[in-house]
């Protein structure tokens, strides 16, 4: 039964023409602060939840408190651990699987930093994590990165250092891996066919321009990604429905940058 209800969430969250996924992010707060744009987070969330992305990734007071009234529209995918400014690079438990079931989660997802001191104890975590989901039939992100401190930053978007972060997400069962773009798509693809599991790929620091950012989306789906899940990009741009609105374009319809470029200048 349990595997039939981590199908039933998959498809909540994966649903329309092509099985693609667009994520929302708004698990900032204790990772980074608070950020320009996530101030009033309870009305940041109903702009978001216009948009109709397939899920909104948040922590689970944020989740109590606002998202009751965007259930049906948009999947919930609540978020487990979180780093902080004062400890980037270990991301701790701060929810379990029992209160995700609870809250009526349609997934789970736990934040991994690989290449550092900490790695140890974050992938036993990933391993509790996927076994206790399992057998609740609940699917579980992996938001895994390999950030930490015996890699230098400029080795950090590596495809190799990439691609091992991916492939430790699937070598411990999890059901989506979200990770760092590599920068073109000859070096994703590496990363995709190392990593038997589903791929999405994450938003990163705040993008020049969105016109970057639709090319990103695009160039992953074409590396063999499933989808995107985004944060500041989005939910700091100017009309973040409208933007949400063109990636669903790119994503669930197959639409061309130009295209969804065109309509983000127009009136929907």
């Amino acid at each position: 039964m349990s595997f039939l209800g981590k199908k039933i969430r998959l498809k909540r969250i994966m649903r329309r023409r092509f099985g693609r996924f667009l994520g929302i992010a708004i698990d900032h707060g204790i990772a980074r602060g608070i950020l320009p744009g996530l101030e009033q987070i309870g009305k940041k969330l109903g702009q978001i939840a216009e948009g109709k992305p397939d899920a909104i990734t948040m922590h689970k007071g944020i989740a109590k408190r606002f998202f009751e009234d965007y259930a049906g529209e948009t999947a919930l995918i609540l978020k487990c651990t979180s780093f902080s400014p004062y400890h980037p690079t270990y991301d701790t438990w701060v929810t379990q699987v029992e209160e995700a079931l609870r809250l009526g989660a349609d997934a789970i997802s736990m934040g991994v930093i690989v290449g550092g001191d900490e790695q140890p104890e974050m992938l036993r975590n990933l391993g509790m994590l996927t076994k206790e989901a399992d057998s609740a039939g609940l699917p579980v992100i992996a938001h895994i990165y390999p950030g930490g401190n015996k890699i230098s930053d400029e080795d950090r978007y590596s495809t190799s250092n990439v691609a091992y972060a991916a492939r430790v997400g699937a070598e411990l069962g999890v059901d989506i891996v979200k990770t760092w773009y590599t920068g073109s798509v000859e070096t994703f693809c590496q990363v995709v066919e190392s990593c038997p599991t589903r791929v999405v790929v994450a938003g990163g620091p705040k993008l020049e321009s969105i016109e970057e950012l639709l090319k990103m989306t695009k160039d992953s789906l074409s590396a063999g990604a499933v989808g995107v899940t985004y944060g500041r990009n989005i939910w700091q741009h100017k009309d973040p429905p409208r933007l949400i609105r063109v990636l669903s374009m790119i994503i669930h319809d197959d639409s061309s940058v130009q295209e969804a470029l065109e309509v983000l200048r127009t009136d929907i």
